[in-house]
C-alpha cells in the first residue's frame, strides 16, 4: 500500500473517531490497552490485500470482559454473561452503523472471520459536506460584538 493510501485510511479513521465521539460514544485511543477502558475501537489495517481498510469494533468494559473471559476459561458456556457480552457487541455494532450512516459514511459488515461483529468503513461523507457538529459561522462571532455601542455609552 502506498504512503498516500495509508494516509487516506488514517484520515478516514480519524473522521470515524470524531463522528462517534460527537455521538457521545466512548472511543478508544489508538494504542490504548483494552484492559483500561471500553468503547468504539477504530483500527486501520493498511495491508495491501482485500482485508485492508478501516474497521470499527466494540470493546466492552474491562469488568464485562473479565467476567466473560472467566466463564469461557472455566468452560461455563451456558453462563448468561457470555450471551450478554455477545448481545452488547451486536447492539453496539448496530448503533455504530446507524450513527455513521446517518452522518454520511458508507459502512458494511466486515465479513471477515477474524473480525467478528465489526464494521468496515468504506468511505466518509463527501468533503463538501461538513460534519453536522462542526462550528458554524454564527458561532464564531464574539458575543456582544455587533451589539456594542459605537460611542461607548451604556446600553
Amino acid at each position: 500500500m502506498s504512503a498516500e493510501e495509508s494516509a487516506a485510511l488514517e484520515a478516514l479513521s480519524w473522521k470515524v473517531r470524531n463522528e462517534l465521539a460527537a455521538a457521545g460514544l466512548p472511543v478508544l485511543a489508538p494504542g490504548l490497552n483494552t484492559i483500561l477502558a471500553g468503547g468504539a475501537d477504530v483500527e486501520v489495517d493498511d495491508g495491501a490485500d482485500a482485508a485492508g481498510g478501516v474497521f470499527v469494533g466494540w470493546t466492552t468494559s474491562p469488568r464485562l470482559q473479565a467476567c466473560a473471559s472467566r466463564a469461557f476459561r472455566l468452560k461455563q458456556l451456558d453462563d448468561a454473561v457470555l450471551r450478554h457480552s455477545n448481545a452488547v457487541g451486536a447492539a453496539m455494532m448496530q448503533a455504530i452503523a446507524a450513527v455513521l450512516s446517518s452522518a454520511g459514511f458508507s459502512v458494511e459488515d466486515a465479513r471477515d472471520e477474524y473480525r467478528p461483529q465489526q464494521l468496515r468503513v468504506l468511505a466518509a461523507p463527501p468533503s463538501t459536506q461538513p460534519p453536522t457538529w462542526s462550528l458554524r459561522d454564527d458561532e464564531l462571532a464574539l458575543p456582544g460584538w455587533q451589539d456594542a455601542p459605537v460611542d461607548g455609552a451604556d446600553r
